[in-house]
């Protein structure tokens, strides 16, 4: 359990089960996401990583990490469930203590299964020359079919 603020709209239940805090609403990338989600930096130094709180049903778009050379990104599952999914590979699902890792120049998506709140820590692997693409929204007939 942990004492960090509860931003209003996360159940407090959640919010207290996680080891990192929910953060402030992730309004610079709000575009980019279905539904709402919170942003928690946890480190700036030497590796970036943030805790990523998304509500039910919220799932970001597709994007790539570019670079050109090392970069990407990894993701480690630290509350409820989720998905991530490389671009023609089966979805991946992810619950507490999973890790995920997306090469750099690599198309994917993440975000909540639907009816599960869901929060990851994503890790920026340091790299040369990058740079984030967002592209086009996840189809939402395929998204709600997961389980």
């Amino acid at each position: 359990m942990n004492n960090y603020p509860i931003p209003v709209g996360v159940p407090t239940a959640y919010a207290q089960s996680l080891m990192f805090p929910v953060g402030e609403p992730n309004d610079a990338y709000a575009q980019y996401f279905t539904g709402r989600s919170w942003l928690a930096p946890v480190s700036g130094e030497q590796v970036s990583m943030a805790n990523v709180t998304f509500e039910p049903g919220c799932i970001n778009h597709w994007h790539v990490h570019h670079a050109t050379r090392g970069g990407g990104q990894m993701l480690i599952c630290v509350g409820g469930r989720g998905y991530a999914q490389i671009e023609g590979q089966d979805p991946i699902t992810m619950t507490p203590g999973t890790v995920v890792h997306i090469p750099a120049n690599t198309k994917h998506w993440h975000g909540a299964a639907p009816g599960s709140w869901f929060s990851h820590i994503a890790i920026d692997v340091p790299g040369e020359g990058k740079s984030n693409e967002w592209l086009e929204p996840v189809d939402e007939a395929f998204y709600r079919s997961l389980k």
